[in-house]
Order: C-alpha cells, then structure tokens, then sequence
C-alpha cells in the first residue's frame, strides 16, 4: 500500500513513522514533509495547502490512503474534494471542521448540544468587546475566531490586559482573518487534558489522554505557543474521571455531529479539555491530530495505524485491533529563541544521534538541509520524545536526550510534567 502523509511538522513525522510500522505499507510520500522525514517518506514537493495538486498527485501516483496532519487544508476541504475525486482520505470534510475553524461554530455547536463548556460572548467589533469588558471583572480568555496555528488564544487578567488583547486580535490583525471576530469565554481553574479520538462517522476509538503545555517559558509564563511539550497518559485522568468525560462530553459531541450531518467520511476529533471544580469542560475541538500530544500518544498505541484508518475510511473501525501501552511517553520540544515571536533560521543541528543513543526519538517540525547539514527552519524545530515505564522515566530520558542536541539559541521548557509528577510524589506521600 501507498499513503501519503501531508504536512511538514514534528505531528506529520510522528505520523509517518507509525504508519511505517505496518506490515502493510510499503511506501510513504511526504507533502512536503522535512528534512527528519528523508529516509522514511518520498517528499514531494507541494505545500500542504495546494488542495488540487495534492489530488493530481494522489491520483496520478495511485496512493492508497492520504492522511491530513494540519488544520488548514481540512478545512479548506482537502477531504471533500479528494472524495469527490474518488481518493480514499483520512480528514475530516469542511463541514466536520468548522468546529476548529470557527470558535464561535463551536461554542455554539457546544451550547445546542448541550455540551459543558464556559460562558461565552461573540463580538464583530472591538468597540462592542471592549464595551463588554468594562462591565466585567477579569480574568478573561478571549479567542481569535478562526484558525491561528494554537496562538490564538489570550489569557487576560485584567480588564486594562482584555482590552489591549481584543485591540491585538481585531485591530492590528496579528492573527490576520482569524481575527474579525472574538469569542470572550469564561476563565476555568484546573488542570488541562487533551484526548484524540479516531471517528469513523458512526464508531469511535480513543488514545490515551495526554497534557500539553501552551505557555513559552516555565511556569506556565510567556506567550502561547503551537505547544512546548505533553506526555501521556495523565496521572489524575483516572476510570471514574474518563467515564464522565464519556458521557457528558464525547458521546454527546459525536451524537450531535451525526444528527446535524456534519461529518462524512473518518478522521481524528481532538478535544481540548479543562477538569475545572465544576468537572470537565471542553476547551476548543481540534478536527486533527495535536501537535505536539501525537508525538507522545503515537509511542503509546499498540495496534496497526494505516489499518485503523483505512478501516475507519470504510465506517468499519469496530473490526480493528486498537489498544494502549501501559507505559508513558513524554515529548520536549526545543525551540529557536525568540519563538513564538520572531527568531532566526539556517543554524546548524549538532547531536540527534547521541540523543537517540540516550532511547529517545527525534521528531523534525522545523529542519531543513543546507548544503549537506541539518539546519533549522521554524520555531518549534525539534521533538524530542522517549518512552520509560514511569512517566518520571519517560522524563529523565528526554531531558538527558536534550542536552545532546545543539543549536544556536536554542531553548526548551525545563519543567514538562512536572506538576504531574507533584501530584503523583504527594499521592505516594499518602
């Protein structure tokens, strides 16, 4: 079998090789893929956008099974047209994804489905959001409405902080388009959870939750970012938390998906969760794979990839194998300084392979070749993943795989899960 991953960063790697893994697949295309990828995938030179020609390709090269990592093209509608092609694809089709190209689709998706979530507001102008915030006492979490690679979100503790956020999404536009309109949400305590469930338009199957972590620096500090680092599974994600999170939020979003038609065809719903004192809310849907949660989940999963989404492309995912490990994994992303901001390209990448001696895999999201060396090319360059019996071993294996690697300003949060290592330290204290 032929498949063809599309995208570029550490979520299409870790795609690609777990897809390899099947006795099935015999070679892997990569649209556009990275510099990590050469040697695993054939890169083909097409931007992850380019919806026809990735069509053209698929069709004229007889690829099997297309698998869509990022958000863009699935909600440019890379799926529906593949399938009018005739083309099996594994994505969700422009209708299904709206529920992460609009957050204000999915608010309201949530409220008519009766879906726990914070209270919201939707506001077309600045002046109108900023007339509502100086009603109210913060913190606040206003929201870009339409796509911004996950930096679109704007924690704001006062209303002098909401007011210059609102200012920074709807009239200076740093977020372009995504920014005509703004959705100000409640601001929930409690820890986050990220959980990836494969839908088949009847069926699901669920990865093990993981936790990301947003934030630039420790301590949760700095900017937003497309996400620093996660592990899997979550310690305090006990039977009894996963089964309400069940009931009350992922069989009632798939029960509304299918009532309302907006799904045709498989792909991967991600919610984004908050366990807030009044449980579990939904954050946002993601309509993929999350990056960087994949490249902890996928070490995790114990079944066949390419076979789970084939059968699911079929509506058939009842009749796969699809089980977890019980270790955990945990994956640190090293950045290049500046990021999320601004920052350099084009240093050289010194120290994979030692990293990968210490037992960890090496994601790429932003490598590049030049002149025969590996260099950097985005913000987030590397993921930096290990899988121990312990999270706390999954832990040190990444960290000592870090201080192999090198490149200039290069920098990592020192603290992945570490407030889940607290809380399991002060459950054995117990």
């Amino acid at each position: 079998m032929k498949v063809l991953v599309v995208g570029s960063g550490g979520r299409e790697h870790a795609l690609a090789w777990k897809l390899s893994l099947s006795e099935e697949v015999d070679r892997i295309f990569a649209a556009p893929g990275n510099a990590g990828m050469e040697g695993l995938a054939e890169r083909v030179d097409i931007a992850a956008g380019q919806v026809d020609r990735l069509a053209e390709y698929a069709a004229a090269n007889r690829i099997d099974l297309t698998v869509v990592g990022p958000e863009v093209p699935l909600v440019k509608g890379i799926a529906d047209h593949f399938s009018s092609e005739g083309l099996r694809i594994f994505g969700f089709g422009a209708s299904g994804s709206r529920l992460e190209g609009s957050k204000v689709w999915a608010k309201n998706f949530m409220k008519r489905n009766r879906i726990p979530t914070g209270d919201y507001m939707v506001f077309d102008s600045a002046e109108e959001a900023s007339g509502y915030l100086a009603s109210r006492t913060g913190p606040f979490v206003i929201k870009a409405d339409g796509l911004a690679a996950g930096k679109g979100v704007i924690i704001s503790h006062t209303v002098e902080d909401a007011k210059e956020s609102v200012e920074q999404i709807m009239e200076r536009r740093e977020f372009g388009d995504a920014g005509k309109r703004v959705v100000i949400e409640e601001f929930l305590n409690g820890q986050e959870v990220s959980i990836l469930a494969v839908f088949d338009g009847r069926d699901y199957r669920l990865f093990l939750p993981s936790q990301d972590h947003k934030r630039a620096y420790d301590g949760d500090s700095g900017p937003n970012t497309g996400g620093m680092g996660a592990y899997a599974p979550v310690p305090f994600f006990d039977d009894r938390l996963r089964e309400q999170v069940i009931d009350e939020i992922i069989e009632p979003t798939f029960e509304g998906i299918v009532d309302e038609g907006l799904v045709e065809g498989a792909g991967v719903l991600y919610f984004g969760l908050i366990i807030s004192e009044q449980g579990p809310r939904v954050l946002e849907y993601n309509c993929r794979f999350g990056d960087p949660e994949t490249q902890a989940v996928l070490p995790l999963f114990e079944g066949d990839l390419f076979r789970v989404m084939f059968e699911a492309t079929e509506g058939n995912l009842g009749s796969v194998k699809f089980s977890n490990s019980g270790k955990s994994a945990s994956c640190v992303v090293l950045a290049s300084g500046g990021y999320p901001v601004s920052y350099s390209k084009g240093y050289r990448i010194t120290g994979i392979d030692l990293a990968e001696k210490e037992g960890c895999m090496v994601f790429h999201a932003g490598t590049a070749m030049d002149e025969g060396e590996l260099v950097t090319s985005g913000g987030r360059v590397l993921g930096v993943t290990a899988v121990g019996e312990t999270l706390h071993e999954s832990l040190e294996i990444v960290y000592r795989g870090i201080e192999k690697i090198s490149f200039r300003d290069a920098f990592s949060r020192s603290d992945i899960g570490k407030k889940a290592l607290m809380g399991i330290n002060e459950s054995e204290k117990e």
